[in-house]
């Protein structure tokens, strides 16, 4: 999926642009007010690696255990996810990722479940244990199931 998608380069300018969008809404946008600079360009070294593409994320960042920490007491609301999975497909369209059907499914299927993931640790507090979580591996579904590689790419 990393390849598909464009690699690197695609994947940090749907950070950039989605970020842009973030800070400036007025339901999500709040919670990332003291982001850093780089977070967005690593945000696409996680996606980058959750879609198959070199582990930057884990050898630079701390890993699948750093992000759940990033969520911990941020206390996320259903309005902020949903909220955040519409700015980011908007992004995704807007700097042209791939929209064939197969790609976004899984794209989409992958964005619901993080979204739901990153809700939930929010919530959790200290009752969450990072050190059990293994960064995801995502890509395009069951062999034989409906989320085939596009041919011809």
């Amino acid at each position: 999926m990393f390849e598909w998608a464009g690699g690197t380069d695609a994947l940090n300018r749907l950070t950039q642009t989605f970020y842009d969008k973030v800070f400036q809404d007025p339901v999500v946008g709040p919670v990332f007010k003291n982001m850093s600079p780089d977070h967005p360009t690593h945000v696409a070294a996680f996606i980058g690696e959750v879609f198959g593409g070199p582990k930057t994320y884990s050898a630079e960042h701390g890993g699948h255990r750093e992000m759940v920490m990033h969520h911990l007491g941020k206390h996320l609301s259903e309005e902020q996810r949903r909220r955040w999975i519409n700015l980011l497909v908007d992004a995704a369209d807007e700097v042209g990722l791939p929209d064939d059907p197969e790609f976004r499914s899984a794209f989409m299927a992958y964005v619901e479940w993080g979204s739901r993931l990153a809700k939930m640790n929010s919530n959790l507090g200290e009752t969450c244990d990072p050190e059990t979580e293994p960064m995801p591996a995502w890509g395009w579904g069951v062999p034989g199931g409906p989320y085939k590689q596009p041919s011809g790419g």
